[in-house]
């Protein structure tokens, strides 16, 4: 149960892999950064969720997903090569390594097609993460990340969608770039789920500063997992996230 006692919570990590880290085929600025929180987060509060899960890009043969030999992605379409499956790209972070003992599960998608959402992958036994999670009795899901504005939302939205309440981790994500990240955190707080932070978000010249809390102040706190956009109240002593509110956001 989580700290209210009336949600029985999972951590979602969405797609800690190396080709979209630093390096990788597919970079996102701050991915290296994001991999070690989520994996500190695992290690020293895994006693908070009844399940951590994560979610992995696997492409076989994802058709018009990679751009064809030979022509430039369009990055909307089509992309550069990635998480080729058993590649070393597909791998997981080195920096997330550490908390890979405590996954409980891994949902490999997109074989065959493009696939972004968590909620698209399966298991090796081919069981989905919706019914996966229900099998478990969650209600509530934690979701953390790379990209912010890509895999992270359509997770989020699918998360929503299907029934969960539903936090998004904010300083436990990365952005492709400002605008779209900004873009994805509307979406996803209009689709009902709740954008909220443990610490500070991952900047750079590329991912979600325009997600960073600047108010130090306890007023705008929120309960972790509150499924609405509506107005907030105020969260038991010691709760983990604060919401960045549009005010807050820097273009």
């Amino acid at each position: 149960r989580d700290m209210l006692g009336s949600m029985t919570r999972a951590l979602i990590v969405v797609d800690v892999q190396n080709d979209f880290c630093e390096g990788g085929s597919l970079a996102v600025t701050g991915g290296a950064e994001v991999a070690r929180r989520v994996a500190e987060l695992v290690r020293t509060r895994r006693g908070d969720y009844a399940a951590v899960v994560a979610t992995a890009d696997w492409h076989l043969d994802p058709g018009h997903h990679w751009a064809p030999e030979g022509q430039e992605p369009d990055f909307g379409e089509t992309w550069p090569v990635h998480c080729r499956a058993g590649s070393a790209g597909a791998a997981f972070h080195p920096a997330f390594a550490p908390a890979v003992p405590h996954v409980d599960e891994i949902f490999r998608k997109g074989q065959h097609a493009a696939a972004f959402s968590g909620f698209e992958g399966i298991t090796d036994g081919g069981i989905g993460l919706a019914a996966w999670l229900r099998d478990r009795g969650i209600d509530a899901v934690d979701v953390c990340g790379i990209a912010t504005d890509h895999c992270v939302r359509a997770t989020v939205l699918d998360a929503v969608r299907n029934g969960f309440a539903t936090t998004v981790l904010l300083d436990l994500t990365a952005g492709v770039a400002p605008g779209t990240t900004a873009t994805a955190i509307d979406a996803m707080r209009a689709a009902g789920a709740m954008p909220a932070q443990l610490t500070r978000p991952v900047t750079g010249p590329k991912t979600a500063t325009a997600c960073e809390r600047q108010s130090a102040t306890s007023s705008s706190s929120v309960t972790s997992g509150a499924p609405s956009p509506s107005p907030r109240a105020h969260p038991p002593r010691g709760s983990p996230c604060t919401d960045p509110t549009p005010a807050d956001r820097q273009h």
